[in-house]
């Protein structure tokens, strides 16, 4: 994992898109690093990225526990907003993969009013599993120079890992919901709850019959994760 800032992150992804170097990127949390131990096919495709941030603050806590400097969460959605200004002042033309239909298209409405001269090659919704390829040759026409794909682990990491020498694309990122939250179908959380590490909270409050499983399975299974790798700090 690279433990950088946000800031260095965008910086270090723009010399690579000058440089020409293809970039797979992907952010970490909880919940994924958990799927990784059972899930390998998830676990190649985060560890064949190029560049991996670190999304969630259990994530943060723990590796500071376990004597590692991380400065910040770099938040996937905060990364993307970050990216979209840069592409926007440098002039990279973009290109948004995922997400439902009428969402993708809201969101690209609310993108453009907040970011006027933000280049949008192209755009498509979610639901393209039955004809990948076709969808692979509209983004590499688009001459899109950054891809961001909106849909659920682990499609996004396995869908830029198999097609990243095809899409034409200098940089491509998974974001999972971040189209929803544009378009105004869900909410982030407070700022508040960000920062102390609630964020997942306020999801299951808007989500209990899908997110409850989730979070408390990832959640109790990342604690004893946790305390196995202290043990074998600090005690070995």
């Amino acid at each position: 994992m690279h433990p950088w800032t946000i800031d260095e992150s965008v910086i270090e992804i723009g010399k690579r898109i000058d440089l020409g170097i293809f970039t797979q990127h992907v952010v970490i949390n909880v919940a994924k690093l958990v799927h990784m131990q059972t899930d390998y096919s998830l676990r190649s495709a985060v560890l064949d990225c190029d560049i991996i941030n670190i999304d969630g603050m259990g994530i943060v806590w723990g590796a500071r526990l376990l004597g590692f400097n991380v400065p910040e969460r770099v938040a996937g959605i905060d990364l993307f907003y970050h990216l979209l200004a840069f592409a926007e002042k440098v002039g990279y033309p973009v290109y948004f993969l995922g997400a439902k239909p009428d969402v993708i298209e809201r969101a690209i409405i609310k993108t453009k009013e907040c970011y006027p001269n933000l280049v949008i090659a192209g755009y498509h919704h979610g639901y393209f599993w039955d004809n990948e390829e076709d969808i692979v040759r509209r983004i590499q026409y688009s001459r899109a120079k950054m891809l961001f794909v909106a849909t659920s682990s682990p499609q996004k990491e396995q869908f830029i890992s198999r097609w990243k020498t095809s899409l034409g694309v200098d940089f491509a990122m998974g974001v999972g919901g971040t189209f929803d939250i544009i378009a105004g179908k869900t909410k982030r959380a407070p700022l508040w709850m960000q920062k102390c590490g609630m964020e997942w909270l306020y999801r299951l409050i808007q989500e209990p019959g899908r997110m409850w499983r989730r979070y408390l399975t990832t959640n109790l299974k990342y604690i004893f994760m946790l305390i196995k790798e202290l043990r074998a700090k600090y005690l070995y």
